[in-house]
């Protein structure tokens, strides 16, 4: 595994802004085509610098502003944040209560600490690919919803860099959508509720919704593997309290006498699904097979920041930016391949960097005259981040093909009249 030494980060960002990041496909990203006019120029960027400084409404007047900023600053972190009614930069000039955030896109972020009341491999900053699969199931479901019940297109899926996933929603109409609005689709999507106290979670009804029926069918996939193999949920009286927390105490007695008969989480499992189904419902309105799906839920169903999507002025992690603790690269991650996508094979500053100077080497000392920007389009492409950028250009693709789709619509409907 790749080490990286954080005493290293200021050097290696100097060549990773230099000669790595993707500026062109970034701008492209959230100039969304020019359309609309200062769009790039009203975005705001935040940056953490070294020793935790934080700066806010930086914004910029074109890729070369942003990249000689880039440089220049040198930031350790980049957030985006919301396009604004004037430009950021100039935020103090504006009369008071006039600078208001007007779009962004839906973003939402998964955090593996949110599940550390049902992870047993690892907790608070750790992953490991035991409990990965829980982001797996996540994206799966999520993206699912985005895509059949809201009819969202332009879904961006990255790595945070370190435990989680972020998903940017770029749809025009979405990045044109009220806080309002945002916080019932993150309702909508959030089934695991109550903080640390609350023992039972999920709650579902004998009417069980299509999301919650397609959702709870995504897990089954992995139910077995992830839940009762890696993290084996029943596997001694500790583990197995947890889950008779979760189910009616007329059930209680029975299930802990002959848990202890059986060897492991899998034979245990059927165990309790038998006793849920040969209950009489008629006498016991809490045991119906929505029972084992409520464990399910609690066990693996995403677990959503709310108020990270809710906000429109809410900032999140740039794609692209580097986790200042783990030094990976904050990814692009392809969901048709969302189930082979492992964290710990992302690139490192570190390791990208390194290919860079072999590279370098091999091909001798370049002619100086060339310019950094001549080599730079081809110099991510001989490194291992090259495929995460064909995803990310794949992305824009789709936006820009629907652009002048909707185009081709509008001019078609004027010459209508």
């Amino acid at each position: 595994m790749e080490t990286f030494d954080p005493a290293e980060l200021p050097e290696l960002l100097k060549l990773y802004y230099r000669r790595l990041f993707p500026y062109a496909q970034y701008y492209r990203w959230l100039n969304y085509g020019g359309v609309t006019k200062n769009y790039f120029q009203h975005r705001e960027f935040s940056f953490t610098l070294k020793d935790d400084i934080y700066i806010r409404y930086q914004s910029f007047n074109n890729q070369s502003d942003l990249e000689k900023e880039m440089q220049k600053m040198n930031p350790y972190k980049i957030d985006i944040g919301a396009v604004y009614s004037h430009r950021p930069n100039q935020h103090n000039t504006v009369k008071l209560g006039a600078f208001q955030a007007q779009e962004k896109e839906l973003v939402f972020d998964i955090d593996m600490t949110d599940y550390d009341d049902v992870r047993r491999c690892c907790s608070s900053a750790d992953i490991c690919s035991k409990c990965w699969t829980l982001m797996t199931m996540a994206i799966h479901i999520i993206d699912r919803a985005l895509k059949e019940d809201f009819g969202f297109k332009h879904r961006l899926w990255v790595y945070s860099g370190r435990r989680g996933v972020h998903c940017w929603v770029c749809d025009e109409s979405v990045r044109k959508l009220s806080s309002a609005v945002r916080s019932g689709i993150v309702e909508y999507l959030s089934l695991v509720k109550g903080g640390q106290d609350v023992k039972k979670k999920v709650h579902l009804s004998e009417k069980i919704h299509p999301f919650v029926r397609k959702s709870i069918n995504i897990i089954k996939k992995y139910f077995e593997d992830y839940a009762l193999v890696d993290q084996d949920i029943l596997e001694n009286k500790e583990s197995w309290d947890k889950i008779l927390a979760l189910v009616p105490e007329t059930i209680h007695e029975k299930l802990q006498q002959n848990f202890q008969k059986h060897h492991n989480s899998l034979q245990r499992w059927e165990y309790l699904k038998k006793t849920i189904s040969s209950q009489d419902n008629t006498k016991n309105d809490k045991c119906g097979p929505w029972l084992e799906w409520e464990i399910m839920l609690q066990y693996c169903f995403p677990r959503l920041d709310i108020n990270v999507s809710k906000g429109i002025n809410h900032l999140l992690k740039s794609p692209f930016s580097v986790h200042p603790k783990t030094g990976r690269i904050s990814v692009p991650i392809d969901v048709q391949k969302v189930d082979q996508f492992d964290p710990f094979t992302v690139p490192t500053i570190s390791s990208i960097c390194r290919e860079l100077d072999t590279i370098s080497t091999n091909e001798g000392k370049r002619n100086e005259a060339e310019s950094d920007i001549k080599h730079r389009t081809r110099d991510y492409k001989k490194t291992s981040l090259a495929p995460y950028i064909k995803v990310f250009e794949q992305f824009l693709e789709n936006l820009d093909k629907s652009r002048k789709g909707e185009l081709l619509k509008k001019s078609d409907l004027q010459k209508d009249f």
